[in-house]
């Protein structure tokens, strides 16, 4: 039997977790391992610019961006941001954001008809994830990301990319606060 819930009410949740629980030795949980707005903003967000951008042109590109292309981008060389998305997954399994088997979203493609040389052609995603992971972007353009998505409420950092403040105007005035004080005090 499978079972998917969704929108359940806390004291619902609660309750049926109880009996999972009771009957854990019976049953065989899984957690979905497709992608969802939430976790690609997420997976987005731990990536270092490099590799946002790269997975933004895929997600442009609906799905299909040429490896030419892409190299063209990055001056020639895909290691850097193809390193850093290649991490992210495992990442994400580590730090709980989701479960292990999620799948990279982003895929490489390689040349058929030369199997022994792997130097990609294009890298993809699925019609799916294009849509889960503009939704995504959406979001994070226009900042309409809930605190409680980001890495940060999970134990994990976000890197400042420039002109993106991801803590908003509060941590700003803080921060400022906090450079005047250091600078009204008197070193001894």
């Amino acid at each position: 039997m499978k079972i998917t819930i969704e929108g359940a009410s806390p004291e619902f949740e609660r309750k049926l977790l109880l009996l999972i629980d009771e009957h854990r030795h019976e049953l065989t949980v899984t957690a979905g391992t497709e992608w969802d707005a939430e976790r690609a903003v997420l997976y987005l967000t731990s990536l270092p610019t490099n590799a946002l951008k790269f997975a933004r042109l895929v997600v442009e590109a609906d799905g299909r961006k040429s490896a030419e292309e892409l190299r063209a981008e990055f001056d020639g060389e895909l290691r850097g941001p193809t390193i850093a998305l290649s991490r992210a997954v495992p990442r994400g399994v580590r730090m709980g954001w989701w479960p292990a088997g999620t799948e990279a979203p982003i895929t490489p493609q390689y040349d058929p008809d030369h199997p022994s040389w792997q130097k990609a052609i294009a890298y993809t995603m699925t019609s799916e994830n294009v849509a889960v992971f503009r939704t995504a972007l959406e979001w994070l353009n226009g900042g309409n990301v809930p605190k409680a998505l980001l890495p940060t409420a999970y134990g994990g950092r976000i890197v400042p990319r420039a002109g993106h403040n991801p803590e908003g105007d509060d941590a700003t005035q803080r921060s400022s606060r906090t450079n005047t004080k250091e600078q009204e005090t008197p070193r001894q």
